[in-house]
């Protein structure tokens, strides 16, 4: 996989920070903002990265590059993705995917027709704890409560306060807590429990933005109650998958799934710390270079229409902000 980077945020500088873990990986190219050249250039020289652009053309032209990692601001990630995708580049798309599910099954239809992949970056899917969750919820069914929680005071929370807008808070540029965090939660929802049959979000709307809400997901035994918050502190956050037979519990962020509490009627409770990497972002990059390596369609096609409901969850919740 010879990578080319577009964006130089803190999802880019987390990525180059676990860079050497993936296998298969070369890091060929990033290309900013002229604004944030000098951020590239430093980038460049810490981390090996072969070249670098001020302009995104430069790089999709590169004939290096084969694979393009788009971490951009949300707004802009269906624009960059497709003129990737048009360059025969494939795709590793920052989460939320893209806006809407026709811009997702358009990218996904010029990928196929140049005979490319893309991919939504989605951190928690792909770590063992999530897999173990997946496989095990047998154990405690029926299942009929949920609760998913993602609280992370943002960095940025008080310059919003100030009335400095950042594009996390942006709402020109799809930002607030549901497109930010609570993502991470329909992602796990979706990827245990499937399609919801009712979406219902109640957003705590500041300066025009949800800074924090609770998305309530109704199926026909469960109810999902997913908390994103930006704007609140939390030392110990936990989340819970209940059933008749016990619970499964998540501790800390939804991100990142470090551990796992299985509780079952009549035992005593076990922990467990599955995830084979130290870093979240680990597992989905070795996963996304195993799919090129072996070119496998199959997975790349499973991996979006997963990404296609999530995002459909996302879409219904995020107009009734």
């Amino acid at each position: 996989m010879n990578l080319g980077i577009i964006g130089s945020g803190m999802i880019v500088h987390d990525f180059l920070q676990i860079a050497d873990q993936i296998p298969n990986l070369e890091l060929t190219a990033i290309a900013t903002t002229k604004r944030s050249e000098k951020v590239g250039k430093e980038l460049q020289a810490k981390y090996g990265i072969r070249k670098t652009f001020v302009n995104n053309n430069n790089l999709f032209n590169d004939r290096e590059v084969n694979t393009v990692y788009v971490a951009v601001p949300n707004n802009l990630h269906y624009e960059v993705a497709k003129e990737a995708l048009e360059h025969d580049k494939n795709v590793i798309c920052e989460k939320p995917f893209v806006a809407t599910p026709e811009q997702a099954l358009e990218l996904k239809k010029i990928a196929d027709e140049h005979h490319v992949f893309i991919v939504e970056a989605i951190t928690n899917i792909y770590l063992a704890n999530f897999l173990y969750l997946k496989q095990h919820l047998d154990k405690i069914a029926p299942i009929h409560n949920v609760e998913l929680n993602y609280t992370q005071y943002s960095s940025r929370y008080d310059n919003f306060l100030k009335g400095i807008i950042q594009p996390v808070f942006d709402p020109t540029k799809d930002g607030g807590a549901l497109m930010d965090l609570g993502i991470y939660n329909i992602h796990v929802a979706v990827g245990l429990f499937g399609k919801p049959t009712g979406v219902h979000y109640f957003p705590v709307m500041q300066k025009e933005i949800d800074t924090s809400g609770n998305l309530i997901l109704t199926y026909p035994q469960l109810q999902a109650s997913l908390l994103a918050s930006k704007d609140s502190y939390v030392t110990d956050q936990w989340s819970y998958i209940e059933g008749e037979k016990g619970s499964l519990k998540i501790k800390g962020p939804i991100n990142e799934l470090n551990e796992i509490e299985v509780d079952l009627k009549g035992q005593k409770p076990k922990a467990l710390k599955l995830n084979k990497y130290s870093h979240r972002m680990v597992a989905e990059f070795v996963e996304f270079s195993r799919m090129l390596e072996e070119k496998d369609k199959k997975a790349v096609d499973k991996a979006f229409e997963h990404s296609l409901v999530a995002l459909e969850v996302l879409t219904e919740a995020k107009q009734q902000r």
